[in-house]
This record gives structure tokens, C-alpha cells and sequence, in this order.
């Protein structure tokens, strides 16, 4: 079985993929290529994601019965004892750049003071 779960990638790859699998909701692919096909698909996939972020999970014979790769994904793959796990960034690597709060502010805001003085 083959999971790949794409985010924020160009449709033509979307559209390609479902030539192969399933697309069960909207970027969850799903099917039972052979493994020459899957990793054919995941280069492709990896070529053409763009500024998008990919997911492949395949089943495997090992302890978890399932292994993963991640294309541009904050979270990365690590194997700690013969399990692969997912490792978070630290808070400070999330906070860098997006995502950090705009400071507040003071006084009124436009729509408030409009409000407030009867203007439009």
C-alpha cells in the first residue's frame, strides 16, 4: 500500500499522480504500485512539487510495518532504535521568519474610531 499527501503543489502533479492512484480527498493519493513504479512517482513528485510539501508512506517488511519520506516538510524522519520517528523543529526554528506575532498596535482602530465619531 501507498500513501502520498501533497500540500500547496501545482495541479498537473496532482493530475499526474492519478494515473497510478487514487485520489481519495483532496492531495491524499492512495494505491499498490510496485515498488519501481512508487519510487518513479516520487521523483516526479519530488521534481515538480515546487513550493509545495510531499508525503510518501509505503508498507514495508520492518518493525512498523510501514516506513516514510518527506519532501520539504518541517518535521524530518529520524531512526531512533529501528523505528522511524518524526522530529519537531525547536520552538525557536518555528519562530524564525513566518509565523511570529506583529506587535500590537496602541490606540483605536480605524473601524473603532469611525465608529465612535459617527464617520463612514
Amino acid at each position: 500500500m501507498t500513501v502520498i499527501v501533497l500540500t500547496t503543489c501545482p495541479a498537473g502533479l496532482r493530475g499526474f499522480l492519478t494515473r497510478w492512484l487514487m485520489e481519495i480527498s483532496a492531495g491524499v493519493f492512495i494505491g499498490n504500485p510496485s515498488a519501481r513504479v512508487r519510487e518513479v512517482l516520487w521523483d516526479e513528485v519530488r521534481a515538480y512539487a515546487e513550493a509545495g510539501r510531499a508525503l510518501l508512506a509505503y508498507s514495508t517488511d520492518n518493525e512498523q510495518g510501514f516506513t516514510f519520506e518527506t519532501f520539504d516538510h518541517k518535521w524530518r524522519p529520524v531512526d531512533h532504535e529501528g523505528l522511524t520517528l518524526l522530529m519537531r523543529p525547536h520552538k525557536q526554528d518555528r519562530n524564525e521568519g513566518e509565523g511570529q506575532p506583529q506587535p500590537r498596535s496602541k490606540g483605536w482602530s480605524k473601524a473603532s474610531k469611525r465608529r465612535r465619531f459617527g464617520g463612514r
